[in-house]
């Protein structure tokens, strides 16, 4: 099963970031293998940290609850709210094998927020954009909650418009880039 967890930052909590900075690696390295795409997000700035997505193959709703809740960074209060759900790998590839590279400022982690019908079930006709895709799922995978994506745009604005705008409670965009431990 595949879930999409993106921890926000509490404002003013870099310095407790960097001060964690080698238990969260620790941490993620024990999930290396589970992972299917991952990073940090800023603000509009590109400067400003705002969060931590990652996107993981687990087992189950509980496996990924413990993967969120237990991270260093959460435990001590670096996070302001965790969004947790279930996710489908519409791609069915990892970030790594996205032939764009990682390399770039012009990556956005895209999520609609769903309310009513479900929208955007179906790949976009640009795929060639997309670093992963898919819904956003209840925990048994029944219920569509919304839509999340990583994508390749040249704006924010671009990367919003993967979205049928209108069919979403909010849709939120955040500077992301390719994450993993720094070497």
């Amino acid at each position: 099963m595949d879930f999409l967890c993106y921890h926000r930052d509490r404002p003013g909590s870099l310095a407790l970031r960097e001060e964690l900075s080698e238990e969260h690696w620790s941490y993620m390295d024990r999930y290396a293998q589970e992972m299917i795409a991952r990073g940090p997000t800023f603000s509009d700035d590109r400067e400003t940290l705002t969060g931590s997505v990652h996107i993981l193959d687990l087992p189950d709703p509980a496996a990924a609850r413990a993967f969120a809740f237990d991270e260093p960074n959460y435990q001590a209060g670096a996070y302001r709210d965790v969004l947790l759900r279930r996710w489908r790998n519409m791609l069915g590839r990892t970030m790594w094998d996205f032939p764009g590279g990682r390399e770039g400022e012009d990556r956005y982690l895209v999520l609609g927020l769903g309310t009513g019908q479900a929208a955007d079930v179906a790949l976009p006709p640009d795929r060639d954009e997309l670093i992963a895709y898919g819904p956003l799922l209840s925990d048994d995978g029944a219920v569509w909650l919304g839509t999340a994506a990583l994508v390749r745009a040249p704006d924010a604005d671009t990367a919003r418009a993967i979205l049928t705008q209108g069919r979403y409670a909010a849709i939120e965009v955040h500077s992301w880039y390719f994450g993993g431990r720094p070497s």
